[in-house]
């Protein structure tokens, strides 16, 4: 089955949480503390692949999630990592974040290997923190809390030529007569429901990679007859053939057929509409072809557009027509067409803004953001070193500066997450 898009349920693995110990031996009269490092949780990744070619996989497996890291335990012993969640995905597929549709990455190259979740950080056991005057501290570091993300993944084939038309225009018969490609052909429309690949060998060491779109309608751009699930497999491709009937077998207007997919692929891209064009004339060994050629030609003069007279059935005027696309696309950009980065984490976003600060009274101060939270959840702040480290997160993130300029004063009252402090100098 060619399935082409799907949504999936994503989180990394947790960090397992830092280990309370302390040496237990025989004449160790005050062993210190050996508590031991929680391991990091595993990633999230995906990886392309060529062996795949269908988003089949993700029709009944919606949730994927990693292994969590380990506990530290004593004697100084560090937690097992979780183990990384490696997908596999067909090469082309591109992940986006499935409620704002931005890019998260495209999967464009063979083997390309992309961390889409980091696993959550293993917490510090107790021996990290012990001090001169803190030999025995009896708290460890929880471990950070996995990643969670829900993608919406689009499989767009990767082709150096789009081959399109509306149905029974012969665009299967053209791609079995011209590749390796065997699709299946019938008179009637829709026979093909699913892109085709297929590669042609030219005659002097070129090849061309050619995707057959099943047959647009009108009003494919907003997605009448699956329109966004064909249109979206040519916004790779650096060249167009446009095979129109033109025998006018199923009492098609040829010029008509040509005007309305082009207003098809203006309508669902700018880029689509922009990529070189040639057209070809097919079904000429029938002899009502003759009725529309004049007018067929007529539209590509003055449009500026190439035209072929082909018959995909006997092969005749093949080979012009594909010595020209071969020619078109080897002076495009040869670098493949990528789909850039448009979301972040926002655990980065976090980073630029990690608080917020809210002066609720004369005196009263309430501080809230997802890095207080962070830091809150791994700190305990009745042991004389979990405040330290407390003040030092304060001053090292700006917020006791961000207090002063808000005129702060001795003895007002700070409300951190629920907890109230007065604020002295």
């Amino acid at each position: 089955m060619f399935v082409d898009e799907a949504t999936i349920y994503l989180r990394s693995g947790k960090g397992g949480n830092g280990c309370v110990s302390f040496r237990r031996e025989k004449f160790v009269a005050a062993g210190g503390p050996d508590g031991g490092d929680g391991g990091r949780g595993g990633d999230i990744v995906m990886l392309a692949v060529s062996d795949v070619n269908t988003l089949s996989d993700f029709k009944f497996k919606r949730r994927f999630i990693a292994q969590n890291g380990q506990d530290g335990a004593g004697n100084k012993c560090f937690g097992k990592k979780g183990e990384d969640l490696v997908i596999r995905v067909p090469v082309g597929t591109v992940i986006r974040e499935a409620e704002s549709g931005l890019v998260i990455v495209d999967m464009a190259e063979e083997g390309q290997r992309e961390v889409i979740l980091s696993g959550g950080k293993g917490g510090k056991g107790n021996q990290h923190y012990a001090t001169s005057t803190m030999q025995i501290p009896q708290y460890a570091q929880q471990g950070q809390e996995g990643l969670e993300l829900t993608v919406r993944m689009d499989l767009k084939v990767l082709a150096d030529v789009g081959l399109l038309g509306y149905p029974n225009a012969g665009k299967s018969t053209f791609l079995a007569h011209v590749s390796n490609a065997r699709p299946k052909i019938a008179d009637y429309p829709f026979t093909t429901l699913s892109p085709q690949l297929g590669v042609v060998e030219m005659s002097y060491g070129k090849t061309l990679v050619i995707a057959d779109i099943p047959g647009l309608i009108d009003g494919a751009a907003e997605g009448v007859g699956l329109g966004h699930e064909f249109l979206k497999h040519l916004e790779r491709t650096r060249v167009l053939i446009h095979l129109v009937d033109a025998a006018g077998v199923d009492g098609r207007d040829p010029v008509e057929d040509i005007i309305h997919i082009n207003e098809e692929l203006a309508k669902y891209s700018d880029s689509l509409a922009a990529l070189p064009q040639v057209i070809g004339a097919n079904k000429v060994d029938l002899p009502d072809a003759e009725l529309f050629m004049e007018e067929i030609e007529e539209y590509c003069q003055e449009n500026g557009l190439k035209l072929f007279k082909i018959s995909a059935a006997t092969g005749e005027g093949l080979r012009p027509l594909l010595d020209e696309v071969v020619r078109i696309r080897d002076h495009q950009d040869p670098a493949p067409v990528v789909f850039e980065r448009e979301y972040f984490d926002q655990n980065e976003a976090q980073e630029q803004e990690p608080f917020t600060i809210v002066k609720t009274s004369a005196h009263e101060f309430e501080i809230s953001g997802p890095a207080i939270d962070k830091m809150l959840g791994y700190t305990n702040l009745e042991s004389e070193k979990g405040f330290d480290f407390f003040q030092k997160f304060m001053h090292k993130r700006g917020i006791i500066a961000k207090l002063e300029e808000m005129h702060v004063e001795e003895g007002d009252t700070i409300d951190v997450a629920g907890i109230s402090f007065e604020y002295y100098r």
